[in-house]
C-alpha cells in the first residue's frame, strides 16, 4: 500500500467523521496526517514502524493504524465508517460544492441519503433555507448532480425523451428513404428506461455498415437482428434492422411487452404473422380495435379490445386546472401572483396552492398567522383574475401517529387538503399502513398526495397495501392522487386499473414548485395512459364551477 492510498484513507475517515457529527480533534488529526503523508518522500512500507511515529503530523492512533494498513491491506474504524454511511451519501462526496458539513446537513436535516433524492430537493429548493446554501450553491450542485447520474444505466422517462425524438430524426436521415422509429419501453411511455429500441427499415448488416460512417456512434454489440450502439455519452440503443415489407410487423413485436404478444397471438391465432404495411392493418387482421402502444403490457387490455371495451385515454388538454402546486410561501420559487398568472395565461382555469405545513421546516412550512395572510393575498387575487380562480390549500404533513399538521379549525380555513408523508419514511408496513389509514379517515383530507413517497431510482417507497389504501380512500371519498413529477409517478400507473375499478377518484397533479413545473402534467398524463385512466376519473379535468360543487358537496357530506 502506497502513501498516496494511505493519504486517501485518512482524508475521506477525517470527512466521514465530521459527516457523522463525531470527534472532531480525531477527524483534524486524520486530515492532517493525510496532508504530511501526502508530502513524504520516502514510501511509509519502506520506513521502519518506530519511526513513523516521528513523521511529523503523525501521533500515537495515526501511527496505528498506518501499521495497519501496511501489515494488513485494511483500515477497519474507516471500513466500519463506511459500513454504516448509506451508500449515497458516499456518493455525495464525490459531488463538486459538497464538503462535510454540508452532507451532514442534507442527510441530518433533510432525511436525504442518496443523489436522487438531493436532485429533486433541489428542484424543491429545499436547501435554501439552510446556512450555506444560495441559489448559486443549489444550482452548481444541481449541475453536478446532474453530470454524475449523466453516465448511468437506468434513466426516467423524461430524462430520455428529448433525446429518443432526436434519435429517431437522426436514424430517419440517416437512412432515408427508409423508416426508422423508436419502439420499446419508451414507446409504450414506461417510467424508467434502460435502453431506447428503434426500428430501421433496412436490413440489419446494412444498419451496422452505415452507422459506421457516422460520426457519434459506437458499437458496442450486436444480435441476430440488431445491433447495440451507443451515441456520444447517451443511454444505449439497440437498433433493430429488416427488410421494408416487415418494418410494421417488426415494429409491433418490438413494442408490445411479452405478455401482451402472448395474449395478442393467442387471440389473432393464424390471423397473425404476415406482412402487413402498418400496425393498424395488423390489428384488423386479428378484428381487434387498435390498441395504443402504451396499453401494450398485457394487463387485460386484448381482451378489452375484443369486447370493444377499451376506454377513451385522458390527455394533457382534459387538464382544465392546476392541482397541488407551490409558491414563495414556502418552498416555491415563484410568487403565488406569478404562479397564478402563468396558469392562467397557458389556459387554466384555476391553481390550487397548496403550500408545506407547520411541520416541513426544511420547506418554510406555513404557521396559522402566515396561512391568514396568504388566505388575504388569494381573495385579493381572485378579484383581479377572475373568472380564474386560486383555491385555497394546504399540502399538510401526515404526523408519525397519523394525524394532520393543524387542528380542525386551521384545516376548516382551506378549500380543500392534500395529505403527504414528508418525514420518517423507514417504516414498518404495518407502522405506514397504520399512519396513512389514519389520515385518510381525517374528514379534512381530500386527496392523499403522493401516496407511498418513493423517488424513482432513488429511493423505494414505505411499503403500503395497495389495496386496503385504495378501499379506504374510496370509503372515505379521499381523492388519490398521481404526482406527475416524473422522478414520483405515485401512485404507479400498475395500481390505476384496480383503484378506477374500486370507484376511485384519481388526480393528476404536477407537484409544481416552479411555473416550468406545470409542464410535468404531460408525464403523469402518459403515466395514467398507461393504467387506463379517463379524464371522467380525473379530478384536474373537472372545470372550476364543476371543482367548486364538488369540494362544496364533499364538505357537507363531511359535516365540515
Amino acid at each position: 500500500m502506497d502513501n498516496y492510498i494511505i493519504a486517501d484513507n485518512f482524508s475521506l475517515l477525517a470527512k466521514l467523521m465530521d459527516i457523522h457529527g463525531d470527534n472532531s480533534f480525531k477527524a483534524k488529526s486524520f486530515a492532517n496526517a493525510a496532508f504530511q503523508i501526502e508530502k513524504l518522500t520516502v514510501p511509509l512500507a519502506e520506513t521502519p514502524h518506530d519511526a513513523i511515529f516521528k513523521i511529523k503530523g503523525i501521533g500515537e492512533s495515526t501511527g496505528k493504524s498506518v501499521i495497519e494498513m501496511l501489515q494488513t491491506g485494511r483500515f477497519g474504524v474507516l471500513e466500519d465508517y463506511i459500513q454504516k454511511t448509506p451508500a449515497g451519501i458516499l456518493e455525495m462526496m464525490k459531488i463538486k460544492g459538497l464538503g462535510p458539513k454540508k452532507i451532514a446537513t442534507i442527510w441530518k436535516e433533510l432525511e436525504i441519503e442518496s443523489l436522487g433524492e438531493l436532485l429533486y430537493a433541489c428542484n424543491e429548493n429545499r436547501l435554501l433555507l439552510f446556512k450555506g446554501f444560495g441559489q448559486k450553491t443549489q444550482d452548481s450542485i444541481k449541475q453536478s448532480i446532474e453530470f454524475f447520474l449523466s453516465n448511468r444505466e437506468r434513466y426516467l422517462y423524461a430524462e430520455v425523451e428529448a433525446f429518443a425524438g432526436e434519435m429517431e430524426g437522426i436514424l430517419q436521415q440517416v437512412f432515408s428513404p427508409a423508416k426508422a422509429a423508436v419502439s420499446g419501453n419508451f414507446r409504450r411511455q414506461q417510467p424508467i428506461i434502460d435502453e431506447l429500441e428503434f426500428v430501421v427499415a433496412v436490413p440489419i448488416d446494412q444498419v451496422a455498415e452505415k452507422l459506421k460512417t457516422v460520426e457519434g456512434f459506437t458499437r458496442l454489440d450486436n444480435t441476430d437482428d440488431a445491433v447495440i450502439m451507443q451515441y456520444k455519452e447517451h443511454i444505449k440503443l439497440k437498433i433493430y434492422g429488416v427488410q421494408p415489407e416487415h418494418f410494421a410487423t417488426k415494429l409491433f413485436v418490438t413494442t408490445g411487452s411479452e405478455a401482451f404478444l402472448d395474449q395478442f397471438f393467442a387471440h389473432a391465432g393464424q390471423a397473425s404473422g404476415g406482412n402487413e404495411a402498418t400496425e393498424e392493418a395488423i390489428f384488423e387482421k386479428a378484428d381487434l380495435p387498435y390498441i395504443l402502444p402504451c396499453l401494450r403490457e398485457g394487463k387485460g387490455e386484448v381482451a378489452l379490445a375484443a369486447a370493444n371495451a377499451l376506454p377513451k385515454l385522458i390527455e394533457t388538454t382534459d387538464i382544465r386546472g392546476i392541482i397541488h402546486s407551490h409558491s414563495q410561501w414556502s418552498d416555491g420559487l415563484q410568487s403565488l401572483e406569478e404562479m397564478a398568472k402563468a396558469a392562467k395565461e397557458q389556459g387554466f382555469e384555476y391553481l390550487v396552492i397548496s403550500d408545506h405545513s407547520r411541520s416541513a421546516f426544511y420547506a418554510n412550512g406555513l404557521h396559522p398567522e402566515r396561512i391568514i395572510a396568504q388566505h388575504q393575498q388569494i381573495d385579493e387575487l381572485n378579484r383581479q383574475l377572475a373568472p380564474f380562480k386560486i383555491f385555497k390549500s394546504i399540502e399538510a404533513d401526515i404526523l408519525n401517529d397519523g394525524s394532520l399538521d393543524y387542528p380542525d379549525e386551521v384545516l376548516a380555513s382551506f378549500d380543500l387538503v392534500i395529505a403527504s408523508v414528508h418525514s420518517n419514511l423507514k417504516m414498518t408496513e404495518e407502522k405506514a399502513m397504520a399512519r396513512v389509514l389514519k389520515a385518510i379517515s381525517n374528514p379534512y383530507t381530500t386527496i392523499l398526495g403522493h401516496m407511498t413517497g418513493r423517488l424513482l431510482l432513488s429511493r423505494n417507497g414505505y411499503p403500503l397495501n395497495h389495496e386496503e389504501i385504495i378501499d379506504a380512500c374510496v370509503a372515505h371519498h379521499v381523492v388519490i392522487e398521481l404526482n406527475a413529477h416524473p422522478r414520483r409517478l405515485d401512485i404507479d400507473w400498475e395500481w390505476i386499473p384496480s383503484a378506477i375499478k374500486k370507484g376511485a377518484l384519481l388526480s393528476i397533479d404536477p407537484d409544481a414548485h416552479t411555473i416550468s413545473g406545470y409542464h410535468d402534467i404531460k408525464y403523469g398524463t402518459l403515466a395514467a395512459q398507461k393504467g387506463g385512466l379517463t379524464k371522467e376519473k380525473n379530478l384536474s379535468s373537472l372545470t372550476r364551477d364543476e371543482l367548486e360543487s364538488f369540494l362544496a358537496q364533499r364538505k357537507q357530506q363531511k359535516g365540515i
